[in-house]
């Protein structure tokens, strides 16, 4: 199968996931990106069963509106049973690099809420270790320069995210993206952690400590459950 083909077939396995186990009536979240993209086209056709959706970017809400859910704002909601989003990488763990489509920061708003995050993504995106696939860091603008010399520390090569026109990509927040190279990242918690305290950084795209629940990964052989043991 082709990615997009791998792509539809977890959106699928996810929207039945959430039919499944989702009782009527309730409000999920919803991620953001291609991953995402396809599993609000395939819940739209049991959109009924639920009250609306909490997004996690401007992008995601045009879709959900399109396919006729309603949209909550977070802080309207008193609970979350679920959150669906893909990833860049994902590990043994669960733990994940995110941000590719640039919503990191309400992304992790988003699952940090939820009950159960669910994970959905095609076989290449499983590593041994994260770091292949850029870190991104949003961060405040005048804080960029700075941080990109720590992120130098580190062993680190920051990148500034910009549009095709070779301006700054803007995120929906009103920051800017550091894509970090160079990295391999045996401990996701802890740098995590590290890189969050950091002046100026809005949220660095390792979702370690709120990590998935379960991911379903879609490969030559179908869709793969896997379920992480959370200390």
């Amino acid at each position: 199968m082709t990615q997009d083909e791998l792509k539809q077939l977890v959106g699928q396995a996810a929207a039945d996931y959430v039919n499944a186990n989702v009782p009527e009536g309730a409000i999920i979240g919803v991620g953001t990106g291609s991953t995402a993209n396809c599993f609000i086209d395939a819940l739209a056709a049991s959109k009924g069963r639920y009250r609306g959706a909490v997004s996690s970017s401007v992008a995601t809400t045009a879709r959900l509106e399109a396919q006729g859910f309603k949209i909550f704002d977070l802080n309207d909601i008193e609970s979350l049973p679920v959150y669906v989003d893909g990833a860049d990488e994902i590990d043994a763990s669960g733990a994940m690099i995110k941000g590719g489509g640039g919503a990191l920061t309400r992304e992790k708003i988003v699952a940090s809420v939820s009950e159960v995050f669910v994970c959905i993504a095609d076989a290449s995106k499983l590593v041994d270790v994260l770091g292949q696939f850029p870190l991104p860091i949003e961060v405040v603008p005048m804080a960029r320069t700075a941080i990109g010399r720590r992120v130098t520390a580190l062993g680190g090569v920051p990148v500034l995210r910009v549009k095709q026109d070779g301006s700054p990509f803007i995120t929906d927040n009103g920051n800017e993206i550091l894509d970090v190279k160079g990295l391999r990242i045996s401990d996701p918690r802890t740098l995590e952690a590290h890189v969050n305290a950091w002046p100026g950084v809005v949220t660095v795209g390792l979702f370690a400590s709120r990590g998935a629940d379960l991911c379903l990964l879609g490969g030559a052989q179908g869709v793969e459950r896997i379920e992480y043991r959370k200390a």
